[in-house]
Parts: C-alpha cells; structure tokens; sequence
C-alpha cells in the first residue's frame, strides 16, 4: 500500500515511517524539516520517498497525497510552552496544516486518514483516568489546536468517503526525540543531562505525573489504526494506563544511569496539567491495542540510545 506520512522526519514520524517500511508499505514522507531532519530516516533513505515541503500549502498537499491510499497526519508544530509564546504559528501549523491535508486527502480519494492527536486537550477537566468520552477542556492553543484537528477529522469522515482515526498520543518519549531545544519533553531533557553531569531543573514539587508511552506503542497504535474495522470518526487514547511522577522518573533515570542527581525546583508552567492518566479500554478492544513496552523497559532503552547514538545522531542532523 501506498502511504503517506506528514511530519515523518520529526521523532514520532521518523519511527512510524521504519514500522510502515518493515511492512512492505511504499512510504511518502512530507516535512518542512522545521523541527524534523532528514537523518532521522537515513536509516530507511532508500526505501522512502521525501517531499520537503509544508502542510500548510494546497499545491504541496496535494502532490504529496497524489496516489495514496492512506495518510498519517503526523506533522505538527509542537510544545504548549511554544504555542504560549507564539499562538498564531502553533494554530496554523496544527489546524490550518491539518485542514489542508484533509481537503487534499479527500480530493485525493485517500481511504484512511489518521490523525496525531494530544492528551492535552483533556486539559483541566481533572477525573482520572481519561476517557474518550469526557468533556475536553484545553488549557493552551496548542491543545485547542489538536483538539480542533480531531473535530476536522470527524467531520470530514461524517461528510465524505474517507475514513477518519484520531489517537490521542499521551507524553510519547524515545530514541531520536531532541533534547537541545528550550520547549524539549522532560524525559530526553533529563537523560541529556544526567549524562552530563549537570543539574536537573524540576518545574514544580515533582508530584506531577504523567502516562509516559514509549514511541514503539505509538507506532504499533498507527498501524494497527490503518487496518482496524468500523472505527471512522472514533478517537482512541495512546498510553500505556499507568502513570508515574517527575520525582520517580528522576528516581529510575538515576538509577539505570547510576548517577546522583542534583536538582533545582522552579515555578511550574503555565498551560500545564498536574496530572494525566489514560483510560486504554476503547483502543484494545477496537484496534487490537496492547502496549508491549512499558515504562521502564522504554527508558532503558532510550537511555542506551543517548549513551550510545545520540552525540553522532543529532551532530549528523546540525550538519544539514
């Protein structure tokens, strides 16, 4: 089958893209290389075509789908600190993006269509675990962008042919994912440092705690999204449906790296949720779902992946 991936140089992508070519798909990667590098798929360059483009643009859309049977709406301008900052670029990429990738998916003829969606537009409403069904309630534009995509989604699987899927990703970490920039996840932040030696900075008390899901799960969740039955229009949480707090995290990160953190507590950031948990019943019982690496196993591994790949990786990704 012939596949399209938006934003499959990025960290999440990257790592779709090798799942879809180890399944004999023909895969077509689209990506503005803005947060993205093309050396993250130099693994798989020779069986993947890529497209340097944006989203945003109908033409580039539309060339980019051309031929496709599918597309995995994975491009994204991400980080709630960053849409904070800059509202009006995290809402063009994210729903403007999203919204011209579906006009030209559908005008393509595309069957299915799945869309990367954020455990933060559950937001404020503060139940545990979260459920499909809940009221979302985001708390920043990047949310309420995400959020947006999903309602696109459903619509245009209410209102055309094509079959729409939304998997709501919770705190997704792993091999490839940059630790260098200011709006970094907190898991490559704190592996990149601890393996420096330098001082972990800890945004609130540590109790806040998250449903971390190791990338391999997202990708197992994406492909399994394009050949599930009877679930256009439907939204899925991706997690593992377990939660651990920032103060374990440092815990088990300085135990498999046998080091002695110091940390320094700041203020906690605005937009952020204290906690988040996923209910994971609706994606096994209706995409076959099952995370197969769970917390510790996919630090050890990431771990072993910065220890050993990370320096040569993202030196390779500076130099293009």
């Amino acid at each position: 089958m012939r596949v399209l991936v938006t934003g499959g140089a990025g960290f999440i992508g990257s790592h779709l893209v090798t799942g879809l070519v180890e399944q004999g798909h023909s895969v077509r990667v689209l990506d503005n290389l803005a947060t993205g590098s093309a050396i993250n798929l130099a693994h798989v360059r020779d069986h993947v075509e890529l497209i340097q483009g944006s989203v945003t643009a109908p033409e580039t859309a539309a060339a980019a789908v051309a031929g496709c049977e599918a597309v995995f709406h994975q491009a994204a301008l991400p980080s709630v600190a960053r849409s904070l900052q800059d509202p009006l670029a995290s809402n063009e990429a994210n729903v403007s993006g999203t919204l011209t990738m579906l006009v030209a998916a559908r005008n393509a003829g595309v069957r299915r269509f799945v869309y990367a969606g954020s455990s933060s537009s559950y937001g404020s409403n503060p139940e545990l675990p979260k459920r499909e069904e809940m009221t979302p309630m985001p708390k920043s534009p990047y949310a309420v962008a995400k959020l947006a995509g999903e309602q696109y989604c459903r619509v245009f699987g209410q209102l055309s042919e094509m079959e729409t899927v939304c998997l709501r990703y919770f705190n997704v970490f792993g091999p490839r994912q940059n630790p260098a920039s200011v709006y970094a996840a907190v898991v490559p932040a704190f592996i990149r440092l601890l393996l420096d030696g330098k001082t972990l900075t800890l945004e609130g008390d540590g109790t806040q705690s998250r449903d971390f899901t190791y990338v391999g799960n997202v990708v197992q969740a994406n492909l399994r999204a394009l050949e599930a039955s009877s679930v256009s229009g439907e939204v899925f949480n991706i997690a593992c449906g377990e939660r651990h707090d920032l103060n374990f995290l440092i815990r088990e990160l300085a135990e498999i790296l046998h080091a002695q953190p110091e940390v320094m507590r700041v203020p906690g950031r605005a937009g952020d949720v204290p906690h988040s948990l996923a209910d994971i019943s609706k994606a096994r019982a209706a995409l076959g779902y099952e995370p197969t690496i769970h917390f510790r196993e996919g630090l050890r591994r990431t771990v072993e992946w910065y220890r050993t790949e990370a320096d040569r990786h993202f030196a390779a990704a500076a130099g293009n």
